[in-house]
């Protein structure tokens, strides 16, 4: 038996979080009877669970990783026809991303079907670490990153120390290239970030979370992930 907000995070149709409200509205049946009480534990292969009138089917889980090219929109399905994360996956099943890479940052993503999982990634106290390669304008100092190392405020709240590593400089071009990697999840925080230090971000691409990367991919390629990754992910996450 299992919590009924699971078993429908884990069909795919959306996060736990998100099921929880519809079962709090009133939008959620077991075996014909309406459930508005989280906890409730079901039998997913014996009970017959609705959701918003539609039964709920199981799928197979699935995992995979994408290099997102820049001007993707990370999300299933957009209402303006722009390109979407999912464009890139060939599989039937209902997947959508984990988390979000702004339209115009490139780089890895993770896609599932599996709510659970991509709850158990999202929630703020696991502390993934994501590591991002920046190109700014202008050559900070090295006290200058070393206050992105401390933390920087945002919206008042200053940020998780991170780790920061210059790549290279061009001083004819007044650039430099610089590895950062940050556990938090804030929207566009990494540019941000630099924006509060006086050098804005003029590319981004997202290299790494956790210990997957964008190895043997190039833009708009993706790959599964191997039992072993999603294994590793999950132990990271709830650890």
């Amino acid at each position: 038996m299992e919590r009924l907000q699971k078993v429908i995070a884990q069909a795919g149709i959306t996060s736990r979080r998100k099921a929880e409200k519809l079962i709090e509205e009133g939008k959620v049946t077991v075996n014909k009877e309406t459930v508005k009480t989280l906890g409730v534990k079901v039998n997913p292969n014996q009970d017959d669970i609705e959701v918003e009138g539609i039964p709920l089917e199981k799928e197979a889980p699935e995992y995979y990783v994408l290099y997102k090219p820049t001007g993707v929109i990370s999300a299933a399905s957009d209402d303006r026809g722009r390109k979407v994360v999912t464009d890139y996956i060939g599989t039937d099943k209902r997947i959508y991303p984990i988390g979000r890479l702004d339209s115009d940052t490139s780089g890895l993503i993770l896609l599932t079907n599996d709510g659970e999982f991509a709850n158990q990634l999202m929630h703020p106290s696991y502390r993934i670490p994501k590591t991002y390669i920046a190109k700014v304008k202008g050559l900070p100092l090295n006290q200058e990153l070393k206050q992105l190392e401390r933390g920087v405020k945002l919206d008042g709240k200053k940020t998780a120390p991170a780790k920061v590593k210059r790549i290279k400089s061009n001083r004819k071009k007044g650039t430099t290239v610089i590895e950062i990697t940050i556990h938090e999840g804030r929207n566009r925080q990494v540019r941000r970030m630099f924006d509060a230090i006086g050098y804005p971000v003029d590319k981004l691409k997202r290299e790494r979370y956790g210990m997957i990367t964008l190895k043997g991919l190039n833009a708009g390629e993706a790959r599964e992930l191997t039992p072993k990754e999603v294994k590793q992910l999950h132990d990271w996450a709830v650890t």
